[in-house]
């Protein structure tokens, strides 16, 4: 599959479990600010990318599980160097260049992006 057959699939995913127009759904669009998701909105995504893309995701593994909650990676607020660097690890198909830039905990949910995910299925494809 190309990045674009791709793209398109993602898009037709979030346009059903978002219920948003396909114009709305761009690579850099993210899915909490621009496109409305809410946590439980992440696990029809899940769902919803597994049947289109016919592979599993592991818990966690797109949507880091209880990351923000931990003190050792968040404190007064900020994420710190060892939960952006957890992160980063768990997450290696997002741009985190705007959260290292303002690491304030309430931007975590802005490094999902439409791209993001396009990401994360090109990796799960080629594995």
């Amino acid at each position: 599959m190309t990045q674009d057959d791709i793209f398109e699939k993602v898009q037709e995913v979030l346009v059903d479990a978002l219920a948003v127009d396909d114009d709305e759904v761009t690579p850099e669009a993210t899915l909490t600010s621009d496109l409305g998701a809410e946590s439980i909105d992440f696990l029809d995504i899940v769902f919803k990318l597994e049947q289109s893309f016919g592979f599993k995701i592991e818990q966690g593994e797109l949507f880091p599980d209880n990351v923000t909650q931990d003190p050792e990676f968040v404190q007064n607020g900020r994420v710190t160097d060892k939960g952006m660097q957890t992160l980063k690890e768990r997450l290696p198909h997002a741009d985190f260049s705007k959260l290292e830039e303002n690491p304030d905990v309430t931007k975590v949910g802005e490094i999902f992006t439409v791209d993001a995910l396009v990401k994360f299925v090109e990796r799960k494809l080629d594995s």
